[in-house]
């Protein structure tokens, strides 16, 4: 049996006649950037987030850059963020003049861990940046305490967090400043790159419109200088069709979930399984589980025509790129053993039953024959 680790053609199957017909839509109208389609899904994804205000750009990278710009993060600052993400997290820091700072992770929901963050303040620390790793939120009510006392800015890495849910409210209401990512694998996806922020700050949500179109106020007035960070028509067209879709989507990629749960659940020696806190509901946008021989199991499974992949092999403050600010192996425990266990299964709403149960069975097999 082969199963893929993702597989667009499948959802696309689904999709497909109303996804011909916003392309039409788009190539009659002839305007490809911006424009009323935009307009269309920045109001249907901020009321999906119940946000007030949706700023949509040409990728989640441009909405952290953006985002952290447009609440003053710049050269000399510090921006407290944790080290088990996506390079742009801390990518995004840089690009405006700031430098990231790092602070190790809770080792059951893979976010920042609250009480580590404090250790890690500076006089220059203006924001601290959390990522909902995997679908799952971070704590933010922790977060939010410590952000108060030193008056600074939360700002939600959510590029994999569209439909989660923190308290019962979806992530990108609770009145920070949330950036998601529309990169195709996502839950939700277009079919390129896109972006966007949602965020209940007039001020700020006027900001990032002139930011992602060269600082201009109306056509031909710049106020500042900015950058083309613009979406593209074809992109929030798709976007709408499927956002419709979502919550069904994630329906799918939790019962899935637990179906993976109870047929791994046996093997706590050796595979550790996600558990959700009561505090929050994933999306599971990655179902991610932290395991032995991970190497050998990623070769096992590849070999029965299962995918998987590792997010992420190297933390950030390991990666080359970073060496300059100093870190060492060992500085954060909780982050570095789970870039080492960590391995994701394959996770998508048109996953067949049969399909989970046969990359159950194989996991199974490969530990019998390996350790027992």
């Amino acid at each position: 049996m082969k199963v893929p680790f993702f597989d667009l053609a499948a959802q696309l199957e689904g999709i497909r006649d109303q996804i011909e017909s916003s392309f039409g839509r788009v190539l009659g109208n002839s305007t490809f950037t911006m424009g009323k389609e935009v307009e269309r899904f920045e109001r249907a994804f901020a009321s999906y987030c119940g946000a007030p205000y949706c700023v949509a750009v040409n990728s989640g990278t441009s909405a952290l850059h953006l985002a952290l710009l447009a609440h003053g993060i710049g050269e000399g600052d510090e921006v407290i963020t944790q080290p088990n993400s996506f390079f742009a997290t801390a990518e995004a820091i840089s690009y405006t003049g700031a430098t990231p700072v790092f602070a190790d992770v809770e080792p059951d929901t893979w976010g920042i861990d609250a009480a580590k963050i404090t250790p890690a303040l500076t006089p220059r620390t203006k924001a601290i940046l959390p990522v909902h790793l995997y679908g799952n939120a971070a704590d933010l009510d922790a977060i939010k305490r410590v952000a108060k006392k030193r008056h600074l800015v939360v700002i939600e890495d959510a590029a994999q967090a569209h439909g989660t849910l923190y308290h019962g409210r979806k992530i990108g209401s609770f009145g920070n400043t949330a950036c998601c990512s529309f990169y195709p694998g996502k839950v939700l996806g277009a079919y390129g790159e896109g972006g966007a922020v949602v965020t209940d700050n007039p001020r700020i949500a006027e900001k990032l419109r002139m930011l992602r179109d060269h600082g201009q106020k109306r056509k031909h007035e710049h106020i500042f200088i900015g950058y083309n960070y613009r979406m593209e028509q074809l992109q929030a067209a798709f976007l709408r069709v499927k956002l419709k879709r979502l919550n069904q989507w994630i329906q799918a990629r939790r019962k899935h979930a637990m179906l993976y749960l109870r047929l791994l659940g046996d093997l706590e020696q050796f595979v550790r399984v996600p558990r959700e806190p009561s505090s929050f509901r994933s999306n599971y946008y990655v179902y991610a589980i932290q395991c032995r021989a991970r190497e050998q199991l990623v070769s096992y499974l590849a070999s029965h025509g299962i995918g998987s992949q590792i997010h992420y092999p190297t933390p950030i403050h390991l990666q080359k790129a970073y060496r300059h600010l100093g870190y060492q192996k060992g500085d954060f425990p909780v982050a570095e053993k789970l870039a080492k266990e960590t391995l994701s299964l394959p996770m998508y709403p048109e996953l067949a039953e049969s399909q989970i149960r046969y990359v159950a069975d194989m996991i199974h097999a490969f530990y019998k024959n390996k350790y027992v």
